[in-house]
């Protein structure tokens, strides 16, 4: 992760938290399979931690931002929290089982990532990568991403960040699709968190607010509702390190 986004994530680590959504729990699951001790690498505000929780798995959480390891603690307490990067991961080799990443591998440098990883992981461990998208087959939310400069339709190019190669054998894909119910003011919320609003001029920042408003107020599928039904589809992909 760049400085910049480093910092614009630790000054809106709260909006972060209480904005975004987390993680249906079957893709979780298929995500680290059996996997016991699991590494959360980027872990955030700990949205996936608390997934891993849930499931009772032992779970270490690292990121480079100690703001937002701060609000880890006030969700997920009691999970270990350290700071570091994907590419220089401060844990012993070989000391877990899984190793995870949620809305985070486009940050990681993989050439660096990719050895750090597996010299974390035991023999056989799993590499899982995790993204939620907003569905944008739904006409409001294609025209939110665009106000937003979504910078990719993620549900499209998630195959070109998984290309993760040797030492990791074949990448599998799993895709659960689900609804999150939200206020509306949740979803300025999520707008707020988003990296390309928190690094923008801050007339830039209100322009986009004043659109997703607007939007909000005259697209026929969400004009006058109380409530937003945001469909997403949870991208999961995992691939095995070689015995």
């Amino acid at each position: 992760m760049t400085d910049e986004g480093a910092r614009s994530f630790g000054l809106a680590a709260s909006i972060y938290q209480a904005a975004r959504p987390g993680y249906p729990v079957e893709a979780v699951a298929w995500l680290v399979g059996d996997a016991a001790r699991v590494l959360d690498l980027g872990a955030g505000t700990g949205k996936l931690t608390a997934a891993l929780v849930a499931l009772d798995r032992e779970v270490i959480a690292v990121d480079p931002v100690e703001e937002m390891l701060d609000e880890l603690e006030v969700q997920v307490p009691g999970v270990p929290r350290i700071l570091g990067t994907a590419e220089d991961i401060p844990i012993e080799d070989a000391s877990v089982d899984a190793v995870v990443a949620g809305q985070a591998w486009h940050w990681f440098i993989p050439e660096r990532a990719i050895p750090e990883i597996a010299r974390v992981l035991r023999p056989g461990g799993t590499l899982g990568l995790v993204w939620n998208s907003r569905d944008t087959r739904a006409g409001w939310l294609h025209e939110a991403g665009e106000i937003m400069h979504e910078r990719h339709d993620a549900s499209a190019t998630f195959e070109t960040y998984v290309d993760v190669g040797p030492p990791f054998g074949p990448v599998e894909e799993h895709t659960v699709e689900w609804i999150d119910r939200m206020p509306r003011a949740r979803f300025l919320d999520l707008v707020r968190s988003r990296s390309y609003y928190l690094t923008a001029p801050e007339s830039e920042q209100r322009a986009t607010i004043a659109a997703i408003d607007a939007l909000l107020d005259r697209h026929p599928d969400v004009a006058g509702a109380a409530e937003l039904a945001v469909p997403y589809l949870t991208r999961c992909f995992r691939a095995r390190l070689a015995d």
